[in-house]
């Protein structure tokens, strides 16, 4: 019996060894009782003749194939280049056996450096794309690295498209950049704006407390974050859109690459000026510069769009294989370059005036009239919704602001939106704003908690949070100073500080908790009252704001350009182009040789230092000696003694020096506490100090009054060409644009510092037709700013009211 049962087991074995020879390695689960554990059949291995397909194979452009093209604004035409090899012997075969195209990237990021902070934050921004890319297969890919102190189990990134989440991920890559991508689903991206938000949410590992929340960060790559389309057709341009969908590089940038031969020629500064604004205005994108060249084009890349522009006669040398019609007409077409394979805005003709019409072509859809009103500053490009414009009294819905509702658990909830006003608002002194709030908090919140209101990172407003009970907030109405806005775009922020037993006393995972303690309802609202409208010259924030006084000039803006050399002219329509993108359209210019040529109206004086007027330079304020003694410094000598650093020492060593500072300071701390300054105690505002640039600054721009005090006239001086040109690069960038105010502004390349000089001052424009109710709110409003004169003026009124009461009794009583 033992020997049959051995007998058996022994075949046992052997069948099964003979089976797990006969079926391949398989990973997968464990199969369900009852399935069929036959092997699975291989299929043959493909013969070794055949090559494989490379898996990242390089990029190949190809023209774009014949087809009607898509109905625009502009009529630009597309262009292809003859494919001189079709008729070459084995061109077919040799174009079959070329590699497949990778996928075409497309950086999304419209800045330099962008970081989600705190426990909430949300940011939204549109991208323009053409109908190839939205119709192609796409994915999105982002690469982030986060603060080693937030806790992934509670925390997490969420990216949007078009408002409907395509992925989300656990925040946890603290050691190192990663990369995340994402599928983007069919039909989701559509021709045009296609709105691209990312949301985070983060919690601290171990810390509960108020100050722990400001620890907490995501920092996104530019570079690393993009959409990918597979294929070759989402690198054509096929229309007029092509320009909007320009985008950005990997740092944020937008570059319009200009290559004129002819571009020191008499007659073309003024139709290439007016191209680059119109190109300026339909990208609309927060970083963009333009840069003139008269040789070949520069290296193709994403975020650039190379563009010829001169007559038939003078691209050829360039463009050898122009289109036949660029010798009878005007032309506007995307070509491919035969060099890069790369499309380029081509613009031709066969004489100057020809081509100025097909510039006209591309433009003239940005072309607005100076008396029509506009409802909005275009900021989708980097923060969407568009801020709406108010010019008298609104209320305005935070749904209408890009504010969603939003249920929080943390210690610090914010949120931010964007309004704008007038280059004429003038209410910094005496106005008002209210946000009216609807919110929630549950009864965790202690006494102590207080919601608080930024404009534009100043704060200006605090509501503290009292009961111990909870509360639903309906329309609380919380006053805002409106001291700190300013012309043009402002962002409001809400920022909500809560305090609970449980962060107090901390416990293991309190920091993660989940319980909603606050939410904020989007129904709140913003109430904007009316308030004084009336210009003021100089103001440069008027002029970063709106373009103002330019961007309302019924005839062309005389500019005044020392010479007509590529920096000079780079620099030129770096500023002019975002000065119409906040104007909202290409602002009309005429050059000019001579300020005697000018008279009293509006003129942009920019060059060289030493080549700016003598008269344009006093009207500034700016002394003339500086055109002999501005010049770059040079880098510190060993032992060499700086200057403010002796001055402050020797400042402390005079006898006083520390009364001074004292006094100094309590100066600042009334400034800073109660808005009152030297000037707000003055009279009459006292005349405005000469001033000289150091030789740390690098671009200067200044504003004062024409000489009989009927125009405003700007100066953007700089050392040299270059220094203007790379200066105006920086200047112009979305996070230093803003900054420009004041009467002078500098900026210096060294330190990267940008320093303004604020108005002593100034002279009102009168910009609203005449009416009591604006002179009385300029009047309250001045009288605000200077607090002598309205205490004197409130002095002789009560004198007037006692000397007028003290007659009315001796004529009405009794006389004995």
């Amino acid at each position: 019996m033992r020997k049959i049962v051995a007998a058996s087991l022994l075949l046992l074995h052997a069948s099964a060894a003979a089976q797990a020879q006969t079926a391949p390695f398989d990973m997968s689960g464990e199969r369900p009782q009852g399935a069929s554990t036959a092997p699975r059949l291989t299929p043959p291995a493909p013969p070794a003749a055949t090559p494989p397909v490379p898996v990242t194979p390089p990029i190949s452009v190809t023209p774009a194939p014949a087809r009607p093209p898509a109905p625009v604004a502009a009529p630009i035409t597309v262009l292809p280049q003859p494919a001189a090899q079709a008729s070459q012997p084995g061109a077919a075969a040799n174009a079959a056996s070329q590699p497949r195209p990778r996928d075409i990237r497309r950086y999304l990021v419209p800045f330099s450096k962008f970081s989600l902070g705190g426990e909430y934050d949300r940011r939204s921004w549109s991208v323009y794309l053409t109908p190839e890319q939205a119709a192609a297969k796409a994915s999105f890919t982002f690469a982030y690295q986060n603060s080693i102190v937030v806790a992934p189990e509670a925390s997490a990134l969420t990216v949007y498209l078009n408002n409907r989440p395509i992925g989300q991920q656990r925040v946890g890559s603290a050691d190192g950049s990663s990369a995340v991508t994402f599928e983007v689903p069919s039909g989701l991206l559509q021709p045009g704006a296609n709105l691209v938000t990312f949301q985070a949410e983060q919690r601290h590992r171990t810390d509960c407390s108020i100050q722990s929340t400001y620890e907490l960060w995501s920092n996104i790559d530019p570079a690393g974050t993009y959409l990918s389309f597979a294929g070759g057709n989402a690198a054509e341009l096929s229309s007029a859109d092509a320009i909007r969908a320009i985008g950005v590089d990997g740092a944020g940038r937008t570059e319009f690459d200009i290559v004129v031969p002819a571009l020191e020629q008499p007659g073309t500064t003024k139709p290439l000026l007016r191209l680059a604004q119109g190109l300026s205005v339909l990208s609309s994108m927060p970083n963009q510069i333009v840069a003139f060249s008269t040789a070949s084009l520069p290296a193709a890349g994403p975020g650039k769009l190379g563009v010829l522009v001169g007559t038939a006669a003078e691209l050829r040398p360039l463009f050898p294989r122009l289109p036949p019609g660029a010798e009878s007409a005007p032309l506007a077409a995307f070509v491919t370059d035969p060099r890069s394979g790369s499309p380029v805005l081509l613009i031709s003709g066969p004489s100057w005036q020809a081509v100025s019409s097909a510039i006209d072509t591309i433009v003239s859809p940005t072309d607005r009239s100076a008396g029509v009103r506009r409802d909005a500053l275009t900021t989708e490009r980097w923060s969407a919704p568009n801020a709406p414009l108010v010019f008298s009294d609104t209320r305005i819905a935070l749904s209408q602001l890009g504010v969603k509702t939003t249920e929080f658990s943390g210690r610090r909830f914010r949120t931010s939106f964007n309004i704008a006003v007038p280059a004429d608002f003038y209410a910094n002194g005496y106005g008002e704003a209210k946000v009216l709030l609807d919110a929630a908090y549950t009864d965790n919140v202690l006494p102590g908690s207080h919601i608080d209101i930024y404009v534009n990172d100043n704060i200006a407003s605090t509501v503290p949070l009292t009961t111990t009970t909870g509360g639903i907030l309906r329309h609380l109405p919380i006053r805002v100073t409106m001291r700190h806005f300013k012309p043009g775009l402002n962002t409001i922020a809400i920022e909500t500080i809560l305090m609970t037993k449980d962060d107090v006393a901390c416990a293991p995972g309190a920091a993660a908790t989940a319980n909603p303690r606050f939410a904020l309802f989007d129904t709140s609202e913003v109430h904007i009252p009316d308030f004084a409208r009336v210009g003021q010259r100089p103001n440069l924030a008027a002029m970063s704001g709106t373009a103002y006084p330019y961007g309302r000039a019924t005839e062309p803006t005389p500019l005044f350009i020392d010479r007509v050399d590529a920096d000079t002219l780079s620099a030129a329509a770096t500023l002019l182009g975002q000065m119409a993108v906040m104007a909202g359209h290409p602002i009309a210019v005429e050059t000019v040789a001579s300020p005697n040529t000018i008279g009293d109206r509006d003129t942009i004086f920019i060059g060289s230092i030493s080549q700016m007027p003598a008269t344009a330079l006093t009207q500034a304020n700016i002394s003339t000696a500086s055109q002999a003694s501005w010049r770059p410094v040079a880098d510190p000598q060993p032992g060499a003694v700086d200057t403010d650093t002796a001055f402050e020492e020797w400042n402390s060593k005079v006898s006083g020096g520390i009364l001074r500072s004292r006094i100094t300071a309590l100066r600042e701390w009334l400034g800073r506490s109660f808005d009152i300054t030297r000037s707000s105690l003055q009279f009459i505002p006292g005349a405005e100090k000469v001033f000289t640039p150091s030789n740390a600054d690098t671009l200067m721009v200044a504003q004062g009054s024409s000489p009989l005090g009927g125009g405003s006239w700007t100066v953007v001086a700089a050392p040299s060409a270059k220094d203007l040109r790379e200066g105006l690069e920086v200047l112009t960038g979305q996070l230093n644009w803003s900054q420009m105010s004041g009467h002078i502004t500098t900026y210096s390349s060294k330190t990267g510092k940008i320093e303004t000089v604020p108005v002593t001052r100034f002279d009102f424009v009168p910009s609203t037709p005449w009416s009591i109710s604006n002179y009385r709110l300029i009047a309250a409003n001045w009288l605000s700013t200077n607090i002598l004169s309205y205490a004197s003026l409130l002095v002789v009124f009560l004198l007037l009211i006692g000397v007028a009461t003290s007659k009315m009794l001796k004529t009405l009583g009794r006389s004995e």
